[in-house]
């Protein structure tokens, strides 16, 4: 095969492969949030489902959510007033994490899709450094740590209950999903906002410019459910891997990676969120994915 014959193959391919990803998120962000009634009105969804927790970062109080936000659902556990210990939150989580791991942020999760879209918007682009990068990767540990864990279980009010910390004072999505939609929806909640809301709506213009010059800034640096997804990199059911043997280090794979993660050195990085962008465009074919490689191999 020539070697334009095999670019544009690569190509075709690569457009294919970003359709099927985009459909997917698409179909994630509307089975999520497929109350259409509520957007219209203004009125959250209290149907049964919204008692189960979905595997995405999802604010309960969007308008058209069907179901609970995991992060969310956590805080509430850990903070509530009886502190009960969040058996069943951390046991979803975890299948979650498992059989899906960082899938989830690349294929199902609606404010990803938020994220790439609004990469796409033509603006000059900017790279990070990597000595800034890096340290600002972890970050979202301490968000998950800090913010979802160990304020709401510790830093209680009088009635003996803690605040939802990461809703109240930094989640981009919910300020997109249900603060701005009910607002829309509901005039006289207008009246009502204050500081809190400009801090919100503060928080969510950066993480928008943010999104507009590098790719996925929440998912990198954070997130707290991507750092809870990223414990389960090395033994969730879901793995890529590179055979070295196929690679020819032209490094397209790492120019097209949205996490900018070093695929020839880590494609198992707890960073990569598996949405095959690298796959796509690989010009050897060396890189494969799927659930068996969870078991059969090891990613590099």
């Amino acid at each position: 095969m020539s070697g334009v014959h095999r670019n544009r193959v690569t190509r075709k391919h690569h457009k294919k492969r970003r359709s099927f990803q985009r459909v997917i998120q698409i179909i994630s962000a509307v089975a999520i949030n497929g109350y259409m009634v509520g957007f219209q009105k203004g009125k959250i969804f209290a149907g049964g489902t919204k008692a189960v927790c979905v595997p995405v970062l999802n604010c309960y109080s969007c308008p058209g959510a069907l179901g609970a936000c995991p992060i969310g659902a956590l805080q509430t556990a850990v903070g509530g007033i009886k502190h009960h210990f969040p058996f069943y939150v951390l046991g979803l989580l975890m299948l979650f994490g498992i059989i899906l791991g960082r899938v989830i942020c690349g294929l199902l999760c609606p404010f990803g899709l938020v994220q790439d879209l609004l990469y796409k918007i033509p603006v000059r682009k900017l790279t990070v450094p990597k000595k800034a990068d890096r340290p600002a990767r972890y970050l979202k540990y301490v968000v998950l740590l800090v913010l979802v864990i160990l304020l709401p279980a510790f830093a209680v009010t009088k009635a003996g209950a803690a605040l939802p910390y990461f809703c109240k004072y930094m989640c981009p999505a919910g300020t997109l999903g249900g603060g701005i939609p009910l607002m829309i929806a509901e005039p006289a909640l207008q009246k009502l906002t204050g500081m809190l809301f400009d801090w919100k709506i503060l928080v969510l213009a950066v993480v928008v410019i943010a999104s507009m010059l590098i790719p996925r800034p929440f998912c990198r640096y954070l997130c707290p459910l991507g750092a809870f997804y990223s414990l389960f990199h090395k033994f969730g059911f879901f793995q890529m891997h590179l055979d070295k043997n196929k690679c020819i280090g032209c490094k397209e794979c790492e120019y097209s990676c949205p996490m900018a993660v070093e695929v020839t050195k880590s494609l198992c990085s707890p960073e990569c969120i598996r949405c095959g962008k690298c796959k796509s465009v690989c010009p050897a074919g060396a890189i494969s994915s799927g659930f068996e490689y969870g078991t059969k191999k090891k990613g590099s």
